[in-house]
């Protein structure tokens, strides 16, 4: 189990509501993660609890619920967290700059409880677990090793039939990588209730032109954001993705579909 050595605190603006919402997270040796917002009965962080994937991925029960909490659900599968008590003071957890990086910066900063002397655990799968359905797959056997690739066919010019693999060399670029949309369905979504705190510092524009609206932080960028998202999604299972020893291969998937698929792999792992 790994917590936090302290409580961190980190607050902004919600992409949707565009609410500030402040997060205190606490350590916690219940050996899960909990959401406690505005006061209410709390609710574990795993695929059982989800509300919806909509636009982005809802956590809660009956009385309670978080938005948007892929980004920080990513980022603590990339610190190896398993246990802490997330306050929350709206419904919706911050966008800040559209990706894990922050998150991952204030964990960094208070530490963590990791073990030293420990022996590390991986997964497998029993058997292969997938989703095929049209052009959208997603696909997990077992391997000896990790290996995520994630491919996309958006209508634009530089992510055409384009793909990233995962590297421990590029896991930096994956967690900067910033949540992204077209530029001309902004103001239709913004019509409808959504997207009210998307800017140009949290969020990337697709032009139709083929540019950005901003410089992208690396290559491919976009693409590194959905294998973010898709970590995000399979750490609800219980077990951190990144400990698997399985091939994940992802084609114009969402969160909708990493979560269908997420239901099906709880069943199907096994320690090795």
């Amino acid at each position: 189990m790994i917590t936090l050595k302290k409580e961190v605190k980190v607050s902004g603006n919600g992409l949707m509501k565009n609410k500030t919402c402040e997060v205190t997270i606490f350590p916690s040796e219940a050996g899960k993660i909990r959401y406690f917002v505005k006061g209410q009965e709390s609710f574990d962080a795993n695929i059982d609890s989800v509300l919806a994937t909509d636009h982005c991925v809802v956590l809660g029960n009956k009385n309670s619920k978080a938005m948007l909490t892929e980004h920080l659900t990513a980022a603590l599968a990339f610190c190896e967290i398993d246990s802490a008590d997330i306050c929350m003071s709206e419904e919706e957890v911050p966008i800040l700059d559209g990706s894990s990086k922050l998150w991952v910066e204030a964990f960094k900063k208070v530490g963590t409880t990791k073990p030293i002397f420990s022996k590390e655990k991986h997964y497998t799968v029993s058997e292969p677990v997938y989703y095929l359905n049209g052009k959208t797959s997603l696909v997990i056997l077992p391997d000896k090793e990790l290996f995520i690739s994630y491919a996309v066919n958006y209508n634009h010019t530089g992510l055409q039939r384009r793909f990233v693999n995962f590297d421990p060399k590029n896991k930096d670029e994956i967690i900067a990588a910033r949540t992204f949309g077209f530029y001309h369905d902004l103001k239709k979504y913004q019509m409808l209730g959504f997207a009210q705190g998307a800017n140009i510092d949290n969020t990337l524009g697709f032009m139709d032109d083929g540019t950005y609206t901003t410089e992208l932080r690396s290559e491919n960028e976009p693409i590194k954001h959905k294998m973010l998202d898709l970590i995000g999604d399979l750490y609800l299972t219980g077990i951190n993705p990144l400990k698997l020893n399985c091939q994940i291969l992802a084609k114009e998937a969402g969160h909708a579909v990493h979560v269908k698929v997420a239901k099906i792999l709880k069943d199907k792992l096994i320690e090795i």
